[in-house]
């Protein structure tokens, strides 16, 4: 099945009334990802045939777009200046700090983060999207408590970078 044009610009309007930062879209082999920088771009794109679906059901990793700005932090120490890089909630939806409910935590305060690394999932639309650093560096603090509500932009965690 094929979407129309018609069918594309009913959903770019409500994405634009919604005024939602991104949207994705899976139905009978197409997909349809919105994503907006500045203006909104989409790609449809057939979907591969089905794997074997995992305990959680994870769509492909989303990353903040752009670089993220790094703030400088309010406390000093051995007197030098920390930097924290701020990593924020690119969509909105529900947090998670771990897989299930059972699992760990993707990560800790204190743990040692790589760039990739996963560091949380927010559940959006029924969706889970992993969100992954962006950062190599120390988790020194988390700002959402695991299933709250996140909005597009609200911090998530801070990382001391490397």
């Amino acid at each position: 099945m094929t979407m129309t044009l018609d069918e594309i610009k009913q959903i770019l309007d409500m994405v634009r009334e919604h005024a939602l930062a991104e949207f994705e879209l899976e139905h009978d082999g197409v997909k349809l990802r919105i994503r907006k920088e500045g203006a909104v771009h989409v790609v449809a794109s057939p979907l591969p045939a089905p794997a074997i679906i995992p305990a959680l059901p994870a769509s492909s990793p989303v990353t903040p777009s752009g670089p993220q700005p790094v703030a400088p932090a309010a406390r000093q120490e051995d007197d030098e200046a920390l930097e924290f890089a701020i990593v924020k909630s690119p969509i909105v939806g529900t947090f998670y700090r771990a897989p299930e409910p059972t699992a760990p935590p993707f990560v800790d305060l204190g743990q040692a983060v790589r760039k990739g690394q996963t560091l949380c999932i927010i559940e959006a639309m029924k969706l889970m999207n992993e969100i992954v650093s962006e950062y190599e560096g120390e988790i020194v603090k988390v700002f959402v408590e695991n299933g709250q509500p996140v909005q597009f932009g609200e911090r998530l965690f801070a990382i001391k970078a490397r």
